[in-house]
């Protein structure tokens, strides 16, 4: 079902969409998404994360189904290539959590330690992912977003030129054994696993789809190189993108409250998880929204 696909004889639901004082992102407030939506109700909800990129729903104390169904209002949902993380019942949620059951991890305790957008790896990534808080830490666990259209904006007119026609390459595996390495949360995968994500070439800036803004499109997780240019070149390219990127300037730092279910642009944004201390339990549900070729 899509955005334009929407029941429109509901309920009317009284709710806010306050911006953040950031460079991106705004709440949403007395929205029960469970609840059947207008027409008119949805279009404000998609115009919204249009606008403010990332959308932060309020207090939304809805079960995994309900979670699932709102996704697929927006496009069809990915099923992520660890499976052994899916959630009883709903393969298309990825249990991020740093728990562990009888010595074993439930979920991905190490998701979104890089800076990334998600599923850039593949020929089609994601439109948006929606991560929904089920147990939250007492201190730390924000996850940051980074606006990747006003990166582009703040580029000298010189580099953009530069970079606007190049191409790069993005990988699942790029630091995948570097990180099972560290800890104990990747497992290995099986060779139908490694067919699954095999790499992608995608522009260095891409186009957004229904805004026509342009935004950077790598990221330090999984783009491994510029096509086309020797490898020290392309390192010091991408290592300058890199840094730029992730500037102060473009970033909202979100701190979690109980229920919150986030709802962020990946055509727009890149994230990352700020850590949770080891002592303390955090266990999120995502789906992911499948998008479409970037250009």
């Amino acid at each position: 079902m899509t955005a334009t696909s929407i029941l429109s004889a509901a309920p009317v639901q009284n709710f806010e969409i306050r911006p953040f004082d950031a460079p991106v992102g705004a709440e949403v407030v007395g929205l029960d998404i469970s609840q059947p939506l207008s027409d008119s109700e949805f279009a404000r909800i998609h115009q919204a994360h249009l606008d403010h990129h990332v959308l932060v729903f309020r207090d939304q104390q809805v079960s995994p189904a309900a979670h699932v169904d709102f996704s697929r209002r927006f496009g069809p949902l990915e099923i992520h290539v660890l499976h052994q993380f899916q959630l009883k019942g709903h393969p298309e949620i990825l249990i991020v959590s740093n728990i562990k059951d009888n010595g074993e991890p439930i979920g991905l305790g190490d998701a979104g330690v890089y800076w990334h957008s998600d599923i850039s790896y593949k020929p089609h990534p994601s439109l948006g992912s929606l991560l929904h808080a089920q147990e939250l830490p007492s201190e730390g666990g924000d996850t940051l977003f980074a606006d990747q259209h006003l990166a582009w904006e703040a580029l000298s007119p010189a580099l953009q030129q530069r970079i606007l026609p190049l191409k790069a390459e993005h990988s699942y595996l790029a630091k995948y054994e570097e990180l099972r390495a560290k800890n104990p949360w990747r497992p290995k995968l099986s060779q139908a696993q490694i067919d699954q994500v095999s790499p992608a070439v995608q522009p260095v800036v891409r186009t957004h789809p229904e805004t026509g803004r342009k935004a950077l499109f790598v990221s330090e997780h999984f783009t491994t190189r510029i096509v086309g240019l020797p490898q020290a070149e392309s390192d010091a390219l991408l290592a300058e993108l890199f840094a730029h990127s992730v500037k102060p300037e473009f970033i909202y730092r979100h701190q979690w409250q109980p229920h919150d279910l986030v709802f962020w642009d990946n055509r727009s944004l890149m994230h990352l998880a700020a850590g949770t201390p080891d002592h303390l339990r955090r266990k999120l549900y995502r789906t992911t929204i499948q998008g479409d070729a970037p250009y």
